[in-house]
């Protein structure tokens, strides 16, 4: 597993279908290293904090191993790393093999897995295509969300080394209980008695059992 780029962004405002939009998803990716604190890299700030960043989603992950499915399913649009507005461009590290609460290092960087992404309607600003919400969803390629347990540097090139595995539900299966919207009983079960839960996701799927 190898992290490939990191990217950052800072808000701007941005013309979408005749409204002023502030994001922060376009990012731009920089070169040496750079320090990861608990609440994410330095240089990338958030637009929205109230569905943007904080302990649990301090630092997104994408595999670049979905740009093919991406430029197949969507070839109106071009892929590269941080087209999905993430931090880290990765390969090897995919949403099937990778479950909640599983510990990586890169760098010297200590991060833990904590969900995936459900992206809002700001990645339709991103690509000017309000479908790539809807594409993202069914597409089950959610990426992958982290907690940094502890701060460090990391660099483009950097080896991610796992620490341990949680033997918890897989970002895929997560994003399986979500998108059934209460119909996938097994799967919404199985999250409610990980312990690698968050409480924000707890309380969402205790309501959909």
């Amino acid at each position: 597993m190898k992290l490939l780029s990191i990217q950052i962004g800072q808000p701007r405002t941005v013309s979408y279908n005749n409204r002023l939009v502030k994001t922060s998803i376009f990012k731009e990716s920089i070169d040496g290293p750079v320090k990861v604190g608990k609440l994410g890299i330095t240089g990338d700030t958030q637009s929205d904090l109230t569905v943007h960043g904080g302990q649990f989603k301090a630092v997104y992950a994408y595999p670049t191993e979905h740009f093919e499915y991406w430029k197949v399913t969507t070839p109106q649009h071009s892929f590269s790393n941080g087209s999905f507005g993430e931090n880290l461009s990765t390969q090897g590290m995919l949403e099937t093999e990778v479950s909640i609460g599983d510990v990586f290092e890169i760098g010297s960087v200590v991060l833990r897995v904590s969900q995936p992404r459900f992206p809002c309607y700001k990645l339709g600003v991103k690509f000017g295509d309000s479908q790539m919400v809807k594409h993202f969803y069914d597409s089950l390629k959610s990426g992958i969300y982290f907690e940094v347990l502890e701060e460090g540097m990391i660099e483009a090139g950097d080896e991610i080394v796992m620490k341990s595995k949680s033997g918890g539900t897989s970002i895929h299966d997560f994003v399986m209980a979500k998108n059934s919207n209460g119909s996938d009983k097994l799967r919404i079960n199985k999250l409610l008695v990980d312990p690698h839960l968050i409480d924000e996701w707890k309380e969402y799927f205790e309501q959909k059992r």
